[in-house]
């Protein structure tokens, strides 16, 4: 299994990131948490990964953080939650926020996310309740280096659709928004803090 990547961004298209590692390049899935850290295109990063291998595909999801890496692990083995749905899961909500949710029981918080209706937040309480402990206080991360998007507001709306939104609600979620001068990735995070306030 690949457990860890270092090397450079070489393009980064929510939910997708391609990084040159000496010559090979990865197609990388990442949650929204992930890509507000990344630094710009063509600096180096390092991401911990977990490899899906499914009759059709081999998809590889990395994370900034080995804790956000463990969480989507933990994600997976939840009845009923696939690889895209702890994404999702990953990308709508702050690992530390979404872990108080499941031990609060706050199922209501829970769906506000994307495919994540009664039943399935119910699963997830009572599934992780007991695996999950709120982590120590993380360490300050770079801030996000904004890559300049020709069309910012279609690459969000192409993102949000990837995260499990449909694509008339990721539109209407990125036109409820002032998006003057935003770039894709501060579009995503804004629509995607309007849905779990």
């Amino acid at each position: 299994m690949i457990g860890l990547l270092r090397g450079r961004i070489l393009g980064k298209q929510p939910p997708q990131l391609l990084l040159d590692v000496h010559g090979v390049g990865y197609e990388v899935d990442a949650p929204m948490t992930t890509f507000y850290d990344l630094p710009a295109v063509g600096e180096e990063v390092t991401l911990f990964t977990h490899l899906v291998v499914r009759e059709d595909a081999h998809t590889l999801f990395g994370f900034a953080k080995r804790t956000d890496r463990d969480l989507f692990r933990n994600l997976l083995k939840v009845n009923g939650v696939g690889a895209r749905l702890a994404l999702g899961i990953l990308s709508g909500m702050e690992p530390a926020v979404f872990i108080g949710c499941i031990q609060a029981g706050d199922a209501s918080a829970l769906v506000k996310l994307p495919g994540i209706g009664k039943k399935t937040a119910e699963r997830l309480i009572i599934e992780l309740r007991d695996r999950l402990e709120l982590p120590a206080e993380s360490a300050s991360v770079s801030p996000v280096a904004a890559m300049p998007a020709a069309t910012p507001v279609e690459d969000a709306v192409s993102a949000l659709v990837g995260l499990g939104y449909k694509p008339q609600e990721a539109s209407r979620m990125v036109r409820t928004l002032e998006t003057a001068d935003l770039s894709s990735e501060e579009i995503i995070r804004s629509a995607l803090q309007a849905v779990v306030q």
